[in-house]
């Protein structure tokens, strides 16, 4: 997790997500409003024509379009009303043409007619517009009647903007797979009449963790890859941080949202300094603290003290709090390490987990030395969840190193080596076994 694993040292590394003008060229504009937008305009439509599926092919129908005009009559002042528009004009057409929707296209029409008797629609680049309907299209992507690996799939596809192989790519399974994944999860959706709406406030309590889940999912994956080349997917932890953005704006009243956003900033923050020239893994306590994105690490603290003041303390909040202690040291040597194992202390009983229980045994070895962490990670030794969990090997191996247990480390980072993922953390244990 993103505020658990790798926050302490253990051995490995650092793992804590208008208009363009015509003179940047049509296709700029186009992928500028589709990229920050596209979520936007594809909420806008799932909620008045009740369809996934219908919403995302009149998006990509409405952006086609605009490739084809705007290069020969130029981008229009507002490019998102524009798409909107053609989007929903094509939507009535295809509905139009198909007659199982006869019923359905009488109440488009009425509701065509009205809307041409007002002002035109407001940008849909514009900030701040449809919140609504965007934060609609998060609760239904993030619906607990579908399950866990769908709900992180269709938001990427659908508030991401990732297309089918981009996400696959990201789950590491086949593009089939995932196609027939996202299928399911609209077919979920339609058949279980599960509704485009914000939850009200009885709900949202019970709703809203899954959806922060989601986002906290999407950059687990991007800041510590679970196999391939790279050890960093850039591209997917900047796209969660994104969208906790877009959650944020949204329900700026929610204190874990603004905590989730300050946890993902306190922790990409350091995204430079994690990888060498090689891509191979830096270790916290070896990272150039100057290469660390300061104007972030500010973003997050402030964040992080909204998320934490005016009652109880959530997850996010506390393991941002954690993030910062880290950001706000010169060193590791000058590092907090009795308020963080304070603070993991608060975050086992909010959400107990073997996972921050590794984290907590490092903070400990840090404040009291290896012998004392060592003692608390053999404990955990029994639980389940900890023997594919490469951390938890990679801390042991450290501190058995410390300790000067030279043969029993390397037992710990051969078992760490057979459950890691990445090439470049790969290779950095074959170096340690090699030392």
């Amino acid at each position: 997790m993103a505020g658990e694993a790798g926050e302490t040292p253990g051995g490995a590394a650092d793992e804590g997500p208008g208009s363009r003008g015509e003179g940047h060229g049509a296709a700029e504009a186009v992928e500028a409003v589709f990229r920050e937008e596209r979520g936007l305009l594809l909420a806008s439509l799932a909620r008045r024509f009740g369809d996934l599926d219908l919403a995302e092919e009149v998006t990509s129908e409405a952006i086609e379009a605009a490739l084809r005009h705007w290069p020969a009559e130029g981008v229009p002042a507002r490019p998102g009303a524009w798409l909107l528009t053609t989007a929903r004009r094509k939507a009535v057409d295809r509905l139009r043409r198909d007659q199982a929707y006869a019923a359905r296209l009488a109440v488009l029409q009425a509701d065509a007619e009205r809307d041409e008797a007002l002002p035109p629609p407001p940008d849909v680049a514009g900030a701040g517009e449809l919140p609504d309907e965007r934060l609609q299209l998060f609760f239904t992507c993030a619906h607990p009647a579908l399950a866990a690996e769908d709900r992180a799939a269709l938001t990427l596809r659908c508030l991401a903007g990732l297309t089918t192989p981009e996400v696959a790519r990201a789950f590491l399974v086949p593009t089939a797979t995932m196609a027939q994944r996202i299928v399911r999860a609209k077919k979920k959706i339609r058949e279980a009449r599960i509704p485009f709406r914000v939850p009200g406030p009885g709900e949202l309590p019970e709703r809203l963790p899954g959806v922060l889940q989601v986002v906290y999912s999407v950059f687990t994956e991007g800041y510590a890859a679970s196999s391939g080349p790279r050890l960093q997917r850039l591209d997917l932890a900047e796209e969660a941080v994104r969208l906790a953005r877009i959650l944020h704006r949204l329900l700026p009243a929610e204190r874990e949202a603004a905590g989730l956003l300050a946890l993902l900033l306190l922790v990409h923050a350091r995204r430079d300094a994690r990888t060498g020239p090689e891509g191979e893994p830096v270790l916290l306590e070896e990272q150039d603290r100057g290469r660390w994105d300061r104007a972030m690490i500010e973003e997050g603290r402030d964040l992080a003290v909204r998320a934490l003041t005016g009652g109880p303390a959530g997850p996010y909040g506390v393991q941002a709090a954690v993030a910062a202690l880290h950001d706000e040291a010169a060193d590791v040597e000058s590092t907090d390490w009795a308020q963080i194992v304070a603070l993991y202390d608060v975050l086992l009983a909010l959400t107990p987990s073997p996972v921050v229980a590794v984290n907590r045994a490092v903070a400990v070895a840090m404040r009291d030395g290896p012998g004392a962490g060592l003692a608390l990670l053999d404990a955990l030794a029994g639980e389940p969840r900890l023997r594919a969990y490469p951390p938890y090997a990679l801390a042991r191996g450290d501190l058995l190193t410390r300790l000067g247990r030279e043969g029993e480390a390397a037992v710990a980072y051969r078992a760490a080596l057979e459950a890691t993922g990445t090439e470049p953390e790969r290779a950095a244990l074959r170096r340690k076994l090699g030392e």
